[in-house]
Parts: C-alpha cells; structure tokens; sequence
C-alpha cells in the first residue's frame, strides 16, 4: 500500500489499535488479527525506523531534530506484501536492527518528527478495516478507535523473546544487552513529554508475559466480537 493513498473516508472505516512497548509482540498481533478480519495493517513503528535509517544514511547529525523531521516528511516508502521499500530497496530487515531501534527510539521522541508522520499514519485508515500498532495509535493518531488495546508483557520477557527472535534469524546478540537496551527504550518512550507510551483511558489493558500469540489473538477477537454491530 501507497502511505499517500486515501481512497475512503477516514471515518467510514473502523480502527482496532494495538499500542505497548518494545518487544511485547504487538506488531504480530496486530498482523495476525488484520488478517483474520480482512483488514489493513499498520506498523507505525516501522515509519520511525525508517526515518532513523534516512537519518543514519544521510550523513546528517544524529541529534539534529529539524534534519530528522524533514527527512520524515520525505520518505519514499512503500509496503508491498510484507516487505518495506525504502527508495525502492527492500530494507525490512535493514530496519530492524537494534542500532535502528535506538536510533528510531530517539528521534520518535521528537514533536516535529511526530507531527510530520501523523498524518501519513492515518493514511492508512481505509475501509474494510485498519489493525495500527505502534505506541500512541490509541491516544494521539486513532483517539476514537473503538476499540483499543494496550499489549504488555514483563521486560525480561520481552528480552527473552527478543533474543529468541534475533538468533532465529541467524543475528548474535547479548541477552543482558538486550534487556538494558528494553528499559532505556521503556524509559525514553514512557517519560517523553510528546505521546508518552501509556495506555488510552479506555484501553483494554492484555498482559502477554504467559500468553501465546493465538490466545491474545484470540481475546482481541473475541473483545471486537463482543462489540456487536457497528
């Protein structure tokens, strides 16, 4: 999908966001469900990955917020059938990379870099359906999501799963790197003074420490289920 495509009505179609911190599985989750309902999925996190690696390959100052911002608003990204496309290069797994995740941790604690990918973000809001992870899709870029989730889990779990995740890829890591990586992410997203992760008043709050992929797909259903009609 095109970030500039905005075919329906933004309020014609419906919002499931998925918000909590690194590592807690969200992004699957929010995959798993888009595609049992037939829906879009938005994995907002991967647009400020993707602005941390224009920075890095810019050259440009890694501390310069009006330089990231800019480079924002300029992204020639495209995501085509699970791959990112970035001026045409697929660099999915280019931006996962934990020096990427740092980097994007930091600049997404920047206002101007926030305000200039929110509206690309609800770009993505066409019909039939849009599943949004990220950390603020429930407070600042989908408020009126009617339904909205905030995925926990304990840290050392999420390092675990990270470490499970990064080795199975063939990637060496360092679990106690990993995990002091975890809690200064926590740290930076949760006290920013600009869309800190917290959950949405009217979240419903699943916390995934003992919970398997299926079971949380499953009760994130079974929440929208409950709703009823539209």
């Amino acid at each position: 999908m095109n970030l500039s495509s905005a075919d329906t009505a933004p309020n014609l179609a419906p919002v499931i966001t998925i918000d909590g911190p690194t590592a807690s599985g969200k992004g699957t989750i929010a995959q798993r469900v888009a595609d049992h309902l037939g829906w879009h999925a938005l994995d907002s996190g991967a647009l400020y990955r993707l602005t941390a690696l224009a920075v890095q390959r810019s050259g440009a100052n890694l501390d310069d917020e009006s330089q990231a911002a800019a480079l924002a608003r300029q992204l020639d990204v495209r995501f085509e059938s699970g791959a990112v496309l970035f001026q045409a290069e697929d660099v999915t797994h280019a931006i996962r990379q934990e020096s990427i995740g740092n980097l994007a941790s930091q600049v997404a604690a920047w206002p101007t870099v926030r305000a200039a990918l929110l509206a690309r973000q609800r770009d993505f809001r066409l019909a039939p359906g849009l599943v949004a992870d990220g950390r603020d899709m429930g407070t600042v870029v989908f408020p009126d999501a009617p339904l909205k989730i905030f995925l926990d889990a304990a840290v050392d779990v999420r390092a675990q799963r990270r470490y499970k995740q990064l080795n199975d890829k063939g990637i060496s890591a360092n679990l106690d790197d990993l995990l002091s990586d975890l809690r200064d992410r926590d740290a930076r997203d949760r006290g920013r003074v600009h869309a800190p992760l917290v959950a949405a008043h009217d979240a419903v709050t699943i916390d995934s420490s003992h919970l398997g992929v299926d079971q949380v797909v499953q009760q994130v259903l079974a929440l929208w289920s409950a709703r009823g009609p539209a």
